[in-house]
């Protein structure tokens, strides 16, 4: 399998021997990408085979032979054995599906033809156009990018690949017959189907939200029609400055109110936590990234919660629980995301926020797969853009019979919001007394590290990032901070944890 590289910025996935200068999807340098490992083989049974460390002669049996027969080494100097044996083309595997063509199907589509030459691959989307990269959407409506900049792959491409492309909204899944239900009436047969058909934005109960030119930002579509009613309603108003309120101080909010920002309108962001970002930031860290947006122009509202967008047809402002109403020609939706687990549901699939599958993106049905923000996976529907790569490429491979899996990863975020560079990984806050919580504040810098029992499972950076690839190996790696050496040299506070741990065992 190909070396791949991440951004650690925006998630983007390149493919090569070396990461890019630059990535083209955030401009960031080559030094802001890192080793991207998606898969392991799948452990299987005990080895029965075992390798002579002396010689390399390999002895078949459920246990090593006593001696060598063929150097007389002894048993102690022979290892298990096992060997990697490329994927393997099930002979039952003969047409493969993929429904959703975003990062996840377009990935799984490329990974199912790379196993297989033969297999025939058809990838089905929803949306009228090209795949494209979702990353991108928010640095589109900012008018930073065009149209030609968005696709994932030239349409040329998916031909080259052999990969029969079309756009279709697919309205049943008969599991029983192994065919899916296009809505011109088509049915087309799968030997192996994989579900990556994402998930929608989410529009909470707030009454008032289904009046005009209010909008949610998940597709190009979404993305023109905002542009579109922005520059209608400019062009009827009196004001100097069209006003615009964004719901949701999540990163999706926070991107699309930069990008409207840059578009000239005036901003206003509701929040109905007690800060921004409150997934990816602490509150002190929240609290700077507030007080830089105010710097920005944007009036940021948090513990606020909406009852009501108002106007006659379209809207005219939103109206919060406090009574207060913020005037807005505009009104922007961000407020997560929901799988797309429609499909799944009414087939009788294994359901719950997602769709489950296991570590080999298998569902409860053996002949279907699922990968992205459609599946849940130990738990968890991650709605990331490398987590849908990963996944995309696990169960392209294990639907032609591969036997990858994925095995999740503790959540870490390197972003760069409005010009401000973030990090988080892990346990940021703690759950109880038996963590420590190490802080260290600076003018617009914050650092924030949490550890429990001499291990360090939690960090939070804001302003100055660069020790985010020493927190996230700390992490991951879980070892005693005492063995890690250039992370705790350069961050005092780690050093004295680490000491004051050491005394009070003593």
């Amino acid at each position: 399998m190909a070396k791949l590289w991440k951004c650690e910025v925006c998630g983007y996935i390149h493919k090569g021997e070396r990461a890019p200068d630059q990535c083209p999807v955030c401009g960031v340098g080559k030094e802001l990408f890192s080793i991207f490992e998606v898969a392991a083989s799948a452990a299987g049974p005990a080895p029965r085979a075992w390798r002579c460390t002396i010689c390399d002669h390999v002895e078949q049996g459920e246990e090593a032979p006593s001696v060598c027969p063929v150097c007389g080494a002894e048993r102690s100097l022979f290892e298990p054995h096992k060997e990697r044996k490329p994927p393997r083309v099930a002979a039952d595997v003969q047409r493969i599906v993929i429904l959703g063509a975003g990062i996840a199907g377009v990935t799984a589509a490329e990974q199912a033809r790379a196993a297989s030459p033969y297999v025939a691959v058809t990838l089905i989307g929803r949306e009228r156009r090209v795949p494209y990269y979702r990353l991108n959407l928010t640095r589109y409506l900012a008018g930073e990018l065009g149209e030609e900049a968005l696709p994932l792959h030239p349409p040329a491409w998916y031909a080259d690949q052999k990969i029969d492309r079309f756009e279709a909204e697919v309205t049943a899944i008969e599991r029983k017959r192994q065919e899916i239900v296009v809505d011109d009436g088509r049915r087309l047969p799968y030997d192996r189907l994989v579900l990556a058909n994402g998930a929608h934005a989410f529009v909470p109960p707030i009454l008032g939200a289904t009046r005009e030119r209010v909008y949610t930002v998940r597709s190009v579509e979404d993305c023109l029609a905002v542009l579109a009613a922005a520059k209608g309603a400019q062009e009827r108003s009196d004001s100097p400055q069209l006003r615009c309120v964004c719901i949701g101080g999540g990163l999706l909010g926070l991107e699309t109110a930069g990008a409207l920002a840059r578009r000239g309108l005036a901003i206003t962001v509701v929040e109905g936590f007690g800060w921004l970002l409150p997934r990816q930031l602490a509150e002190p860290a929240a609290r700077l990234l507030e007080a830089h947006l105010g710097t920005l122009g944007m009036s940021i509202r948090t513990s606020a919660k909406v009852e009501e967008i108002v106007g006659d047809e379209a809207a005219k402002g939103v109206r919060l629980a406090s009574g207060e109403v913020l005037p807005a020609e505009l009104v922007v939706i961000a407020a997560g995301v929901r799988p797309n687990s429609y499909l799944a549901r009414q087939s009788g699939l294994e359901v719950k926020s997602g769709v489950i599958v296991d570590d080999r993106m298998f569902t409860s049905d053996p002949a279907i797969l699922a990968a992205g923000d459609v599946a849940e996976h130990r738990g968890v529907v991650y709605g990331l853009w490398p987590t849908a790569y990963a996944q995309g490429l696990v169960a392209g491979e294990n639907a032609v019979g591969g036997s990858l899996e994925y095995r999740g990863a503790p959540p870490s975020n390197r972003l760069k919001v409005l010009d401000v560079d973030l990090f988080s990984i892990g346990e940021f806050t703690p759950r109880d007394g038996s963590y420590a919580v190490l802080e260290r504040s600076e003018g617009a810098i914050y650092r924030r590290l949490v550890c429990r029992d001499g291990i360090l499972v939690g960090a939070n950076l804001y302003g100055d990032t660069s020790l985010a690839q020493l927190c996230k190996e700390g992490v991951e790696g879980a070892a005693q901070l005492a063995t890690q050496r250039e992370l705790v040299e350069r961050a005092p506070e780690l050093a004295r944890y680490v000491e004051e741990r050491g005394t009070s065992r003593a």
